[in-house]
């Protein structure tokens, strides 16, 4: 089992602090509450094309996209990037309580057509109540996976390439079709911590992710999509959505952690803590309560760092270290079972070429990858990073800030 590399593409909006997000949405949070950031960069084409290209250039397989009132529509961000890249894949997030199944199975075998098969779905049913109304949906927590479970018999079903019909509590199709599937049928990613979301994770998905907890509670969690999925008589494979800092030591890349971190004033940590607080997501509370909204003893587990979760709702912790420490790390969740490791960094920009140019080599002369991309024509690697990159800087970073 070899491991999968993703990266993530800031369609929210990036920079070089954990709260420029914040920057083009509150998220729940007041921005009169939060602290003004600078070095912001906007989510336009051109920039999220440098991180395409960047991504593709280093190796990743796929990118994240995500999805929500907060950010730029996942479909027609990716489906433009498809265009000026060649064989980077697109993890598409989105929700299905605001589409049509069928014509979700129609979208994604257009996709495939027109990138060449390079579409991978992320499911996101959704944990915020206040979310989910801003798109018109009223259901509860448990009755969202309910509807996805649904939703998800019926895009297999429709991908079938026959008429299909469904009566369910949520969904009635009569003679659902799409006249061309995708081909190939794209990979089903998913995550969801509650006792609602696992037996969905069991029955439809390809992929099942978690967020970065400690291995031991990320063993248990796999230990039970497992059991489950093995009850339906399926398999169904593991992924981990994490942030990375690394650097050519593990004391640089602590001090790049303890920056981010000295940006966060108390205010902004006290708003975006009591915004998350009000997640029905389980997921999420579980990341809350690895920092409890404290700074202090943020390395919850060697190179787990929760600083991240402060602010960011979701994905809130990182691997910090050396590159070699980093990749020890990813080597370890990979011996628990994890396949896929969906990456990202402040900036998404610079924190790919430290990645992929730390860590990635790393990882290939473990053998946990299929083979290591080639250094760019002309450019020389050296100790994991291109001659071209003086004194340990990033090879390419984005103007306009």
């Amino acid at each position: 089992m070899s491991v999968h590399l993703h990266w993530f593409l800031p369609t929210g909006g990036d920079g070089r602090t954990l709260v420029d997000r914040h920057a083009y949405t509150d998220g729940g949070i007041k921005r009169d509450r939060i602290t003004p950031v600078s070095g912001v960069r906007a989510p336009d084409i051109e920039y999220l094309a440098q991180i395409a290209k960047a991504a593709e250039q280093l190796g990743f397989e796929a990118v994240l996209t995500p999805t929500g009132t907060w950010c730029e529509d996942a479909w027609l961000t990716t489906v433009a990037l498809t265009q000026v890249t060649e064989r980077l894949k697109f993890l598409v997030a989105f929700r299905p309580g605001v589409i049509s199944p069928v014509l979700a199975a129609q979208m994604a075998a257009t996709y495939q057509r027109i990138s060449r098969g390079r579409l991978l779905l992320n499911v996101v049913t959704g944990g915020d109540s206040t979310e989910q109304r801003r798109f018109g949906d009223a259901l509860d927590h448990d009755r969202r996976y309910a509807r996805t479970d649904e939703f998800l018999q019926i895009v297999r079903g429709v991908w079938g390439g026959k008429p299909f019909d469904f009566q369910g509590e949520h969904y009635q199709v009569e003679g659902g079709l799409t006249a061309l599937p995708p081909d190939p049928l794209p990979e089903i990613f998913f995550g969801g911590s509650s006792a609602a979301a696992g037996p969905v994770a069991a029955r439809n998905v390809d992929v099942y992710l978690t967020w970065g907890e400690p291995p031991e509670q990320v063993k248990q969690k796999i230990d039970w999509i497992r059991g489950l999925a093995e009850q339906q008589g399926r398999t169904v494979r593991f992924g981990i959505r994490l942030h990375t800092i690394s650097r050519d030591s593990s004391k640089e890349a602590w001090a790049t952690a303890n920056r981010l971190l000295d940006d966060l004033d108390p205010e902004t940590v006290a708003a975006a803590q009591q915004a998350l607080g009000k997640s029905e997501s389980v997921g999420q509370q579980r990341m809350l309560a690895l920092h409890g909204g404290s700074r202090d003893k943020l390395e919850i587990s060697p190179n787990l760092w929760a600083g991240v979760g402060l602010v960011r709702g979701g994905a809130g912790t990182a691997l910090v270290g050396s590159h070699a420490e980093v990749a020890d790390r990813i080597e370890e969740y990979h011996a628990l079972g994890v396949e896929h490791f969906v990456l990202s960094g402040y900036p998404h920009l610079e924190e790919a070429y430290w990645f992929g140019e730390g860590v990635r080599p790393e990882l290939a002369a473990r053998g946990l990858l299929d083979e290591l991309s080639s250094p760019p024509a002309g450019v020389p690697a050296a100790n994991g990073r291109p001659a071209s990159a003086p004194g340990g800087a990033p090879l390419l970073v984005a103007g306009g800030r």
